[in-house]
């Protein structure tokens, strides 16, 4: 019979409250993923979940149960919690009934594998935990080699960046790294650089986005380091036609990075075996 928990006194709700702390995830090594599709997607990838605490009053579908077996599976904890309780601890406005704690996994830039034809998305200093979680989610989309955190300040285990990238967080190859680490790791595997800034004349599709390439992407505020800047092979900007002399931070990554996606969908060939290009 799985543990009961209705009480917020519990020390085991006490310790999930306190994961949505930087400081207790960087001490415990642990984090948390809350949704169905987020833990979908992490036990798909087998990313280590030490816990899972379930309110089935909250479920929102029928295929939860299937979820709970495979990650139970994999060694996972299961313990029931009250309505209440769970409510009370979710960090959404609509828990659906699923938390879970995890061991945080490799970020190491010796954890990535080169490609010929690589995509790097590279993201410099984000602040906000929406923005990264949605760049991480376009990254997915567009088939991106890897994504590196670079001289992070959000912490890109926490809740929000999990809850804003659907789980894309596990399914995309990942690495934490300071500007100077990431900059050698490229040049090391022959990957060019990519700037996005609105301080250049060169449009972002007069730009050569094949082959193995970085796209770079700054702060929300101050954009790229001087650092990327003058390091970069090729700047590029996204011309704007409005009052606005920038875009988001995440919409600028996902602009740049379909860009490189339609370039290159023109040298593969479709499935009769055809051309894209004309």
């Amino acid at each position: 019979m799985a543990e009961l928990i209705t009480s917020l006194q519990n020390p085991r709700i006490k310790s999930l409250v306190r994961l949505r702390n930087r400081r207790e995830r960087d001490r415990t090594q642990r984090f948390l993923i809350e949704g169905y599709r987020e833990l979908r997607r992490a036990v798909d990838r087998r990313v280590p979940v030490e816990t899972l605490f379930v309110c089935e009053d909250l479920f929102l579908g029928s295929n939860e149960p299937q979820l709970i077996h495979d990650a139970r599976s994999t060694g996972a904890e299961f313990i029931e919690v009250g309505a209440d309780a769970f409510t009370k601890v979710s960090y959404r406005d609509r828990p659906e009934g699923l938390i879970a704690v995890a061991h945080q996994f490799e970020t190491d830039l010796s954890s990535l594998e080169s490609a010929p034809n690589a995509l790097y998305l590279i993201v410099e200093s984000i602040e906000k935990p929406g923005n990264l979680g949605t760049m991480l989610r376009t990254a997915d989309a567009a088939g991106v080699t890897a994504v590196i955190v670079a001289d992070p300040t959000t912490d890109p285990f926490n809740p929000n960046v999990v809850r804003a990238s659907l789980g894309c967080l596990f399914t995309v190859p990942l690495a934490i790294a300071s500007t100077g680490d990431a900059r050698s790791w490229l040049a090391e595997s022959g990957t060019r650089i990519v700037a996005t800034t609105p301080d250049t004349s060169t449009l972002l599709w007069d730009c050569d986005l094949s082959g193995p390439v970085a796209i770079v992407v700054g702060s929300e505020q101050y954009g790229l380091s001087r650092e990327w800047l003058e390091g970069a092979h090729d700047r590029v900007r996204i011309p704007m036609g409005g009052d606005a002399d920038s875009l988001n931070a995440a919409m600028a990554a996902g602009v740049a990075l379909f860009e490189a996606v339609r370039q290159r969908s023109r040298l593969l060939p479709t499935h009769n075996g055809e051309d894209n290009g004309s």
